[in-house]
């Protein structure tokens, strides 16, 4: 008998080749979401499942480039996008659901369309037979959002969705930045469609204009080389268009004092002698006086908003305006601009240093030199300050000033939005354009949390810490279980006064002290105890009382890296962020103490 012969191994199939590159890939319309996703540079998303998105989730499975973030709640996904966004200048993705999904992204939306921040929405909508009929989990997000996103797509066709991407990111990141909604029915999702990258963007009418009209900048280069009394007012626009160091040089070529808005702290460095600080409401007495007596207004990136200009009647009445800005819309919306200038305050800043230098050159060179004794007179005499609470309580400013100084100007700073957010514009000091993270022009409570999350997933390497109300933090502080789980530890300091602090500050000015339903509970039931909650969501829960514990537990704060901390700052419920422009007055109202008001005399 003769043995059998080994069994021969099959020969394995040739490969198959590769496609060209640019070749179509046959996919569903939910495998050339997440495929576009990738080839468009996201890294992560934010976001949480629901049954209209589900056919994207289950792609997105197979991504072996895009982090997915699961969050607590569609809100904290989009500050956690803008988070993101803000502090890398990058586009920041959030994913939702169909209805109730994509009608929590409408605050996150509204909040970034405002401070003009790149972010990119995805909802999931019910199959496109559905719509129109109140089907389950409907709404026409599309038609909810777009006053506040600067566009919108409703995908119909699979094929369509490469292109609508690219556009979505090239829209949100380009010319005024702002967020982009897609929404994408469930059978489109699900439909078989070809995949190509790069596809062709289809934008007719769009082209922002980036560079400025030369004649316009020599002209504000002419009023810079005669004004006596000059203010560079630098709004978000110039750290959004990556100009801070062509801010530095303009200002230092031309020695002219430079404000900063709440949407530009940290874009020309707070230790420069020539920064007066912050305008506006909550601003510094030399900042608001100098606006306020300013022959010249060169403002860059900004929009005279109503918490900088007061009574718009009466604001800056002796200046000549030269405005820039990337939008023409902004451009004479609220003050007349006698030199309007559109363009990106990039390449604004670059040519007017370029005009001033010719003017130089000319020898048209202003003296400032009585200007600048009148700032340094406002300056010394009301200076930034605070002062202790007299049943001997902690004072909410100086855990912010020591936050601020034991963490240093390298780290990112997020916060919520009231007392707490105003003291740490005031009270940190920033060197660096987008070290700090908020909500300027919508004002959303509840954004600190969520924003330092996006930070910190964007900067893993920086120090991230949110600087939060007890009335914010019990609005989305379900996101440090989201922290725990996903390794980013950030942390938070709870400013906990046990009241909603500038709604009370408000009734104790202009109410009579009726304080109506602002005390939190907070402090007398010490509900909830922020501690506990703190570890009961996964992180370390520290708390500090007295300003000897201060500095120690920020210290040991920062000595933990392997999860998030929270500290319960219990501090006075009656401070007060001073200076103040009460709404509805006029910056020469500006009080640097409650009935102390300075006066801005011609012989001042």
């Amino acid at each position: 008998m003769t043995s059998a012969s080994p069994r021969q191994a099959p020969v394995p199939a040739p490969p198959k080749p590769a496609p060209p590159s640019g070749a179509p890939v046959r996919v569903t319309g939910a495998q050339s979401l997440v495929r576009s996703l990738e080839a468009a540079g996201c890294d992560v998303v934010f976001g949480i499942p629901g049954g209209a998105i589900m056919p994207a989730y289950d792609a997105l499975l197979d991504s072996t480039k895009l982090r997915h973030v699961l969050v607590r709640h569609e809100q904290g996904a989009g500050h956690a996008a803008a988070g993101y966004a803000q502090a890398t200048g990058r586009v920041g993705v959030c994913v939702a659901t169909s209805g109730p999904g994509a009608t929590n992204l409408v605050t996150p939306l509204a909040d970034a369309y405002m401070d003009s921040v790149p972010v990119v929405a995805i909802t999931g909508q019910v199959a496109q037979p559905l719509i129109g009929t109140d089907g389950f989990q409907e709404a026409d997000i599309c038609g909810i959002t777009m006053p506040v996103t600067k566009h919108n797509f409703l995908v119909t066709d699979p094929a369509e969705i490469p292109r609508t991407i690219a556009e979505a990111f090239h829209l949100a990141a380009t010319g005024r930045p702002g967020p982009v909604l897609i929404d994408i029915p469930k059978d489109v999702q699900n439909a078989s469609t070809s995949f190509t990258w790069p596809p062709e963007l289809r934008l007719p009418g769009y082209r922002p204009t980036t560079r400025p009209h030369g004649k316009q900048v020599r002209e504000a280069a002419r009023l810079v080389s005669t004004a006596s009394r000059p203010v560079l007012y630098v709004g978000g626009g110039v750290a959004k268009a990556g100009a801070a160091a062509e801010l530095r040089e303009l200002a230092e070529l031309t020695g002219i004092p430079v404000v900063t808005t709440l949407m530009a702290r940290g874009a020309f460095p707070d230790s420069h002698r020539q920064h007066l600080g912050m305008p506006g409401m909550h601003g510094t007495v030399a900042a608001v006086a100098a606006m306020q007596r300013a022959d010249l207004l060169i403002a860059l990136g900004a929009r005279f908003d109503d918490r900088v200009t007061g009574r718009l009647d009466s604001f800056a009445p002796d200046a000549t305006v030269v405005h820039a800005d990337i939008d023409p819309a902004e451009i004479s919306k609220n003050r007349r601009a006698d030199v309007p200038i559109v363009g990106d305050c990039k390449e604004v800043i670059g040519e007017l240093i370029e005009a001033v230098r010719a003017e130089r050159k000319q020898d048209r060179v202003p003296d400032l030199t009585a200007w600048w004794e009148q700032l340094d007179h406002w300056r010394d005499t009301f200076p930034l300050g605070y002062d202790w609470p007299s049943d001997g309580t902690l004072s909410p400013q100086y855990v912010i000033e020591r936050i601020g100084a034991l963490v240093g100007p390298d780290a990112v700073y997020a916060a919520g939005v009231g007392q707490h957010q105003m003291w740490a514009a005031q009270f940190v000091h920033y060197e660096h354009p987008r070290t700090f993270v908020n909500s300027g022009g919508l004002g959303t409570m509840g954004f600190a949390v969520p924003g330092a999350m996006g930070a910190k997933v964007g900067l893993p390497d920086k120090q991230v810490w949110a600087i939060d109300g007890d009335g914010c933090f019990q609005m989305t502080n379900q996101e440090l279980a989201t922290c725990a789980i996903e390794n980013i530890p950030i942390k938070v300091a709870v400013i906990n006064n046990g009241n909603l602090g500038m709604v009370r500050q408000w009734q104790t000015l202009f109410y009579d002290q009726r304080y109506s339903h602002t005390d939190l509970g907070t402090h007398k039931h010490r509900i909830p105890d922020f501690v506990l909650l703190a570890e009961a969501l996964g992180c370390v829960g520290l708390r500090a009382e007295t300003k000897d514990e201060v500095d120690e537990v920020v210290t040991k704060a920062m000595e933990i890296d392997d999860r998030p901390v929270v500290i319960d700052f219990v501090v006075g419920k009656d401070a007060q962020v001073w200076p103040m422009v009460a709404a509805g007055t006029g910056n020469d109202e500006i009080m640097a103490a409650r009935g102390i008001r300075p006066l801005f005399d011609e012989d001042d």
